[in-house]
């Protein structure tokens, strides 16, 4: 049983496989990979749509726009601009109309379920606008882990409110989801850094859907931990996730002012070759800050002067219990109380159960342990330990509201909800 001062939420986010983004098709190879003189299938399927009859393209046209029209945002756009990224893969050919253009384009396209599979690994901070929060609660913004055919994550939002009393409500989550706009892509000697864009017509959150674009975030963007951090009278939202080739992991870092644009940024450093990592919500001794997992066993505490640069590390947190005797990590960034720093934590123990605890660092000096929790204050239940992964609860960052901690937390892998914590009796429980 969870402690009596965990008050779980009847309150879940299920995956929805009836929400798809359109992504790139490629029934070849990769454009860039192909030189245009090839007669490819890419190029043989360009033919045909070339030698339809006008009319006849008009009307496949028509058909197209009829069964996925009221599915995606100004689709024909969508069609062109996928029209213009194959033609590097193309042979010499006539000038297209706007209407096998836009049919053309349509053919390299694929509709993908994001969140076919699984919606988890949350982690909260509060909404850059709060117009409209309830007296004495605020606007927070919710970001999702979702997994589609392949398991390939992505990354979406929600938006909600939390009342004065720590009641929580979910905005109604839009029907339509979008991609954003690759605005520059930058190569560099450590991966690319790419800024995306999303177009003011989509003002719900819920339609954003950033999916993977490099090749390190090929086979998805995992476990975002999303931080409000604070740098002078400027907020700035950074997220740290995890970027998968399919054979590779590294870190990388997301930055935002406004949930509409972003940047990606690969993550240097010894420190960086690691999942896991979470950034402090403002600067300690002048320093950025991050706990993070470096041996598969333990926590470790990280300093960088320039918030790219991840070297070293000292570990400060070891096994100790043995709900937590496989290995340890952390749950999102640390919460500054009064008294320290509140770090949540997962821990792994028989039959790999995954658990969550608490930590209180000290305020100054982090790698000081003032107290933990000897007990879980969240295990997974009778009900709730089936799923992708069972026997799993899992959160990305939780954040203070009033007197209470707001968690969100994925179960199995597989779908999330939330509880709230009362601070004064978490405290107290931590010895």
């Amino acid at each position: 049983m969870h402690p009596t001062f965990v008050n779980r939420q009847v309150l879940y986010l299920r995956p929805d496989p009836a929400r798809v983004i359109v992504r790139p098709f490629k029934p070849a190879t990769e454009p860039r990979d192909l030189n245009p003189t090839d007669k490819t299938r890419a190029n043989h399927i360009v033919e045909r749509v070339l030698a339809l009859d006008a009319d006849v393209a008009a009307s496949q046209l028509a058909d197209v726009l009829v069964n996925f029209n009221g599915r995606h945002r100004n689709l024909l756009k969508i069609f062109e601009r996928r029209a213009d990224d194959m033609e590097e893969a193309l042979a010499a050919h006539s000038g297209f109309t706007i209407v096998q253009r836009q049919l053309i384009g349509a053919y390299f396209l694929n509709e993908y379920s994001f969140e076919a599979s699984a919606l988890f690994n949350p982690s909260i901070v509060p909404h850059p606008d709060q117009s409209g929060a309830p007296p004495g609660g605020l606007r927070f913004i919710l970001s999702l882990r979702a997994v589609g055919e392949g398991h390939v994550s992505s990354l979406t939002f929600r938006a909600g409110t939390i009342a004065a009393d720590g009641g929580i409500r979910i905005d109604p989550t839009a029907r339509i989801a979008t991609s954003p706009r690759i605005e520059k892509l930058t190569p560099g000697p450590g991966g690319d850094e790419v800024e995306v864009f999303f177009d003011p017509d989509q003002p719900d959150i819920s339609e954003r859907v950033i999916f993977p674009i490099t090749l390190s975030q090929s086979h998805g963007i995992e476990d975002a931990r999303f931080v409000a951090f604070k740098d002078g009278g400027e907020t700035i939202y950074y997220a740290t996730y995890t970027a998968y080739t399919g054979a590779a992991i590294r870190s990388e870092l997301m930055e935002t002012r406004d949930f509409v644009s972003f940047r990606m940024t690969p993550l240097r450093g010894t420190a960086a070759i690691n999942k896991g990592m979470a950034l402090f919500p403002r600067k300690i001794g002048g320093q950025y800050a991050m706990v993070g997992r470096q041996d598969n066993e333990n926590l470790y505490l990280i300093y960088s002067n320039d918030l790219m640069t991840w070297n070293g590390g000292e570990a400060f947190l070891k096994p100790r219990f043995p709900w937590e005797f496989v290995q340890i990590g952390n749950c999102g960034s640390p919460i500054e109380l009064d008294e320290g720093w509140l770090l949540l934590t997962h821990g792994v123990g028989p039959v790999r159960k995954y658990s969550i605890g608490a930590v209180l660092l000290d305020k100054r000096d982090p790698s000081k342990v003032l107290a933990r929790s000897s007990e879980p204050l969240l295990r997974p239940e009778a009900p709730e330990r089936e799923g992708y992964v069972p026997n799993v609860v899992y959160t990305c960052g939780a954040m203070r509201h009033g007197d209470q901690i707001i968690l969100p937390y994925a179960i199995s892998d597989t779908f999330s909800t939330f509880a709230t914590i009362k601070i004064a009796a978490l405290k107290q429980a931590l010895i």
